[in-house]
């Protein structure tokens, strides 16, 4: 799990490396955590997608359609 304070300690980085630039040390703390960021992400985002069940098949879809243009 991705907790809040990395995410913030990601948003941090980024400011100070438009405002004043960062050391090589901060540059690859800020790509392991944008690297674990988004692994995290694409996890979340992947099971979201495999619990996502169809209601309608698309005969039906299209259909239901059809009828509310009429």
């Amino acid at each position: 799990m991705f907790d809040q304070k990395k995410l913030d300690r990601i948003n941090f980085l980024a400011k100070k490396n438009k405002e004043e630039g960062l050391t090589k040390q901060e540059l690859a703390e800020r790509e392991v955590l944008r690297k674990e960021y988004l692994e995290n992400f694409r996890a979340h985002f992947r099971s979201r997608l495999e619990n996502v069940k169809v209601v309608h098949t698309q005969e039906e879809y299209d259909e239901l359609v059809k009828k509310d243009k009429n």
